[in-house]
């Protein structure tokens, strides 16, 4: 008999990623010498991070999103992002379970730089490579390659001296709220409401907000590190300074 083409999807699923994942997928060892690897990271990261304030993303997703960006060549983290809401494989490698919201991918970018500052992507190989020489994955064979048919991502020639942009306002209260998990109410508002920022300057941060959640202001809540309850009282705060900016401009 032939079945029905339903597009309605079923509300609830009772399968796990990992019984989605086939067990003879190159991933899953992977993803089992890249776990003992973070086993043995785990007290420098502890050490990177404050005991108290908001949860960051955990640094153990944050380098199984960079390492499967590498193996299968996403060309952004942007499209990373993108990648780890709908691909299901790639949920599963990162430790997201199917109804986890995926990061914004500023929030993402910064977390990122702050393990690269503390040099934890090259304990992160150090220790892999460790893993896989234990494991007898190595070879001590050497083989010659002719450096002419090796092709470089970018030569010293292509480089190019890039003019610094003059920080704004705007950029500072954006890194707070970022960087530093400042909550618009707490960075922004009084500021406003003391008349040391002008209107221009809380659009811009809205601006820069916006394009990150693409237009999407339950996103950019979030983002800028406010409670749900607070949706209609931001907004309405927006229209009622002029600061309200349309969504439709970043969605296109």
């Amino acid at each position: 008999m032939r079945g029905d083409d339903r597009q309605q999807g079923a509300m609830f699923s009772y399968l796990s990623p990992e019984e989605r994942v086939p067990r003879d997928h190159p991933l899953r060892a992977i993803r089992q010498l890249v776990d003992r690897a973070l086993t043995e990271l785990s007290p420098r990261f502890s050490r990177l991070y404050a005991r108290l304030g908001r949860p960051s993303i955990p640094p153990e997703q944050l380098l199984r999103a960079l390492l499967v960006q590498v193996l299968y060549t996403v060309r952004s983290e942007r499209q990373l992002m993108e990648q780890l809401d709908y691909n299901l494989l790639f949920r599963w490698f990162v430790g997201l379970n199917l109804d986890e919201p995926v990061w914004a991918v500023t929030v993402f970018t910064k977390n990122r730089e702050r393990l690269l500052r503390g040099d934890v992507a090259e304990a992160f190989f150090q220790a892999v490579l460790g893993a896989a020489e234990r494991a007898g994955l190595l070879s001590q064979e050497h083989f010659p390659v002719d450096g002419t048919l090796v092709q470089a991502w970018a030569g010293q020639k292509s480089f190019r001296p890039r003019r610094e942009r003059r920080r704004t306002v705007a950029d500072d209260l954006f890194k707070k709220l970022i960087d530093d998990s400042e909550s618009f109410w707490t960075a922004v508002y009084p500021l406003y409401m003391n008349r040391e920022i002008t209107r221009r300057n809380v659009r811009d941060v809205v601006h820069k907000g916006l394009e990150e959640a693409r237009g999407n202001y339950k996103i950019l809540l979030r983002l800028f590190n406010m409670d749900a309850r607070d949706y209609k009282r931001f907004l309405n705060f927006l229209r009622k300074h002029g600061c309200h900016l349309s969504f439709k401009e970043y969605r296109q």
